[in-house]
C-alpha cells in the first residue's frame, strides 16, 4: 500500500462560531488528478485555502508529503498553486512572473533562471510569451501562465482554482488536455477546485463532493461512477444537473 501524497484527517473548518466542513477525512495518491466539487457556498475554494496554509484547521490535520509543517511560514512549499484568476503580476512580464519564485527560493544564476523559465512557458505552449505583460493574454493564455509559474520550482503536486472559469469552450477544452498531459507526462499530481462538469468528467481520476447543508463529504470517488451508480439523490442530481425540487418554485397561480 502506498503512502498518500496528502493525507487530510478530522478536518473541520471555519472561523467563529460559522463552521463549513466538520470532520472531513481523504487522501489524494501520488500520480492523482483529485477534484473538490460540491454546490455553490460548499466551501471548496476555502478548502483549498487550508489545504495549501492560508488557513488553519479549527480540528483535525493535513499532511503533505508525510510532514504537517505550514510550509507558507516556514519556507518553500513542495507545491504549486494556481488561483482562479490567474494572479499574475500585472506590472511585470510573464517571463519575470515566473523567474520571481527562482529568484526567491533559489541561488540560481540568471542564465539558469531564464532557461527554466522558457522552458516551461514552452512546456504550456507559450514559447513567445515570455516578454508580454499580463494584459496582453487572452483569458486562456493567462491560466497556462499561472501553471507555468506554479510549475516553475519543480513540484511533484500542483493545486488548481476553478482553472476553467472564465474561459470558453474551445480554451476550457485545450486547458483540460493540457492539465492531462502534464499528470501523463511528468507525473504531476493535480488537485483541482472546479464544478465544470465537461472538465470533471474528461481528466477527473477522484473527487469529493462537498454538501453545504450536512457540512460534510457525501460522496468520494471516480466521478463518472458517482454519475452513473451513486444512490445519493443529490450526487446524481449534481453530476446529471437535476435541480432539487425543494429549489423549484411552484408555479405562478393563473388568473382567472
Amino acid at each position: 500500500m502506498t503512502n498518500p501524497l496528502i493525507k487530510v484527517s478530522g478536518l473541520t473548518m471555519g472561523w467563529d462560531t460559522t463552521i463549513l466542513l466538520k470532520d472531513a477525512s481523504f487522501e489524494v495518491e501520488q500520480g492523482d488528478i483529485f477534484v473538490i466539487l460540491g454546490g455553490s457556498g460548499c466551501g471548496k475554494s476555502t478548502m483549498l485555502r487550508y489545504l495549501i496554509g492560508l488557513e488553519e484547521p479549527m480540528a483535525g490535520t493535513i499532511e503533505i508529503n508525510g510532514t504537517r509543517e505550514a510550509y507558507l511560514e516556514v519556507g518553500r512549499p513542495p507545491y504549486g498553486v494556481m488561483f482562479q484568476s490567474g494572479a499574475l503580476f500585472g506590472s511585470m512580464t510573464v517571463g519575470e512572473n515566473l523567474a520571481l519564485s527562482l529568484d526567491q527560493w533559489t541561488d540560481l544564476p540568471p542564465d539558469a533562471i531564464n532557461a527554466i523559465v522558457r522552458a516551461k512557458l514552452r512546456l504550456v505552449g507559450l514559447t513567445d510569451a515570455e516578454d508580454k505583460l499580463p494584459s496582453e493574454l487572452s483569458g486562456g493564455m493567462k491560466k497556462r501562465a499561472a501553471i507555468a509559474r506554479a510549475m516553475v520550482l519543480e513540484p511533484n503536486l500542483i493545486f488548481l482554482d476553478e482553472p476553467s472559469a472564465g474561459l470558453d469552450p474551445v480554451s476550457a477544452v485545450e486547458l483540460d488536455e493540457l492539465i492531462l498531459s502534464l499528470n501523463r507526462a511528468l507525473g504531476l499530481t493535480v488537485v483541482m477546485v472546479t464544478h465544470e462538469l465537461e472538465s470533471i468528467f474528461a481528466i477527473g481520476k477522484n473527487c469529493i463532493m462537498l454538501d453545504k447543508t450536512t457540512r460534510s463529504i457525501i460522496a468520494r470517488g471516480d466521478p463518472r461512477e458517482l454519475r452513473d451508480h451513486s444512490e445519493d439523490p443529490r450526487v446524481r442530481g449534481f453530476f446529471n444537473r437535476q435541480p432539487s425540487s425543494q429549489n423549484i418554485p411552484p408555479p405562478a397561480p393563473t388568473a382567472p
